[in-house]
């Protein structure tokens, strides 16, 4: 993993491979951001040079500058922010891109230094968490060398603010989220052949060994014994069965309980509503609720966080085998609700439904769930933003709050009760599809009838997030965000969980 620095040495006297410096717009188009220690003479030629070369300081722009006067590194690297005046700590998200795509673009370089913001610890970390997300590849399955790809090796960054404890506290934070997130990108960008529900299961257990966090796993046996007709039905056209694991982790002090429910279909060709052979291409990645599950837990007890969470890994392969479920059949879940199958394709809400039995039954503080679930939340709302559906509003203010902290897009959508009539089965209590229109919601509405009660008889705070758009990157690269796996979901989940402390 690339390492992390702090240091409040002058910007013009760190000597690395590349200097990064941060740039913006003003009335006369570009300039640099004024930051820690950074020589007149070097300021005033790399301005010159960008408004020479008609750079225009937005968002993924990075010009390589050499020869640059008063500055000890060999090359300089300007990165676009696209903001007017100077940065506020509100700003995290555009900073944090911006270090991102300038380390991105940096690999096979050994040390970069990056420069920060004024004297805010709130950018200084911003900046370490852009770089150390922007420095990840995923090169498991290459044969031979990849000369000039390798993930910048070491990042300083350069802050006034280097030496305070919210300072320190911050680049901690972000070497251990982005050491999670990398872990949950690995694992989606893992092909399927290789991570199938035991598999999964054991390169959690492997990860979580020796850590705060106890693992317990359910088999296919056991989870026909519990009565997980959604597991075990999904799984039952695959000769690689189903798991159910469990998450724990409970410190001492902990006065808060947060369960989370990822979805992990492990690869999905549809079952025998079967896909089109183009839409199975990227379907590895219909486990990424699962792994951004896996990863937030691990963040979660890394930092130490006073609050407790357990998490529930709903795993199966969705296939075509000779068992494979088929629409028409109707199988009991384990809160004892029956569901009548209609279309196979539609088969992570029913995972999800287990988990959610399970998670209920401990009666935490509130339920989170995380799906790559559907197709309509990415017609709705695009690929990079996760659509937030809860039967609690204060819950759902929470999630909002702490994805935009942490630089997660997402958005709310209505709950709309007209919609769950079309669920109404003639056969079993309900069916897990309803009307064509509004698809994003009535998966939603059919998580929510596994959603149980408190104490107090009155349904548990539920947050539903559908990143089915987020989760996997089939463009190109931007910001801190690689093609492939993003790890969409860990941060904002770390988030949730910290603002329970």
């Amino acid at each position: 993993m690339t390492t992390l620095t702090l240091t409040d040495k002058d910007a013009s006297t760190v000597k690395a491979d590349v200097l990064v410096l941060l740039a913006g717009k003003n009335d006369d188009g570009v300039a640099l951001i004024p930051t820690h220690g950074l020589a007149d003479e070097s300021v005033e030629h790399v301005n010159a040079t960008l408004a020479a070369i008609g750079a225009g300081g937005g968002p993924d722009e990075t010009i390589k500058l050499t020869g640059v006067p008063g500055v000890a590194s060999p090359l300089v690297v300007v990165s676009g922010t696209g903001l007017t005046g100077e940065p506020k700590a509100s700003d995290h998200e555009t900073i944090r891109a911006a270090a991102g795509a300038a380390v991105r673009g940096l690999a096979g370089t050994k040390h970069v230094a990056l420069t920060a913001p004024g004297p805010s610890s709130e950018l200084a970390g911003a900046v370490a968490e852009g770089a150390l997300f922007g420095a990840y590849a995923f090169t498991t399955y290459r044969t031979a060398a990849n000369p000039g790809k390798e993930p910048v090796a070491k990042v300083s960054v350069i802050s006034a603010a280097a030496r305070t404890a919210a300072a320190k506290a911050a680049a901690r934070r972000a070497e251990i989220v982005a050491d999670t997130q990398a872990f949950a990108r690995d694992l989606v960008n893992t092909p399927p052949n290789d991570l199938f529900p035991a598999s999964f299961t054991d390169r959690v257990k492997k990860r979580l060994s020796g850590s705060k966090v106890k693992v317990s796993v359910l088999d296919e046996k056991q989870l026909a014994k519990a009565d997980c007709g959604g597991l075990v039905g999904v799984g039952r056209g695959s000769a690689r069965p189903p798991r159910l694991v469990t998450l724990s982790y409970k410190p001492a002090k902990a006065t808060k309980h947060v369960a989370i429910v990822g979805k992990g279909i492990t690869f999905d060709s549809g079952g025998l509503c079967i896909k089109p052979a183009q839409s199975m291409i990227t379907m590895k990645c219909d486990m990424a609720g699962a792994a951004a599950a896996a990863a937030a837990i691990e963040a979660v007890a890394r930092l130490e966080l006073p609050v407790a969470v357990t998490a529930y890994l709903c795993l199966a392969e969705n296939m075509t085998g000779s068992d494979a479920q088929r629409p028409g059949d109707v199988v009991t879940m384990h809160n004892g609700k029956t569901v009548e199958i209609i279309n196979t394709d539609a088969e992570g809400r029913l995972v999800m439904a287990d988990g959610l039995s399970f998670a209920s039954e401990l009666k935490p503080d509130a339920v989170v769930d995380i799906a790559t679930l559907t197709g309509a939340a990415m017609m709705a709302l695009g690929l990079r933003t996760t659509a937030v559906l809860s039967n609690d509003e204060e819950a759902s203010q929470r999630m909002l709050a702490a994805a935009e902290r942490v630089g997660e897009r997402q958005w709310p959508m209505p709950l709309n009760e007209e919609l769950r009539k079309a669920m109404d089965s003639e056969v079993a209590d309900v069916k897990h599809t309803g009307e064509r229109q509004g698809g994003m919601i009535t998966a939603a509405l059919f998580l929510r009838e596994f959603v149980g009660a408190g104490e107090d008889g009155v349904q548990l705070p539920w947050v539903h997030l559908d990143i089915a758009g987020p989760a996997f990157n089939e463009g190109s690269a931007y910001g801190y965000t690689p093609k492939g796996a993003t790890g969409h979901g860990v941060r904002s989940l770390v988030g949730f969980v910290e603002a329970h402390a």
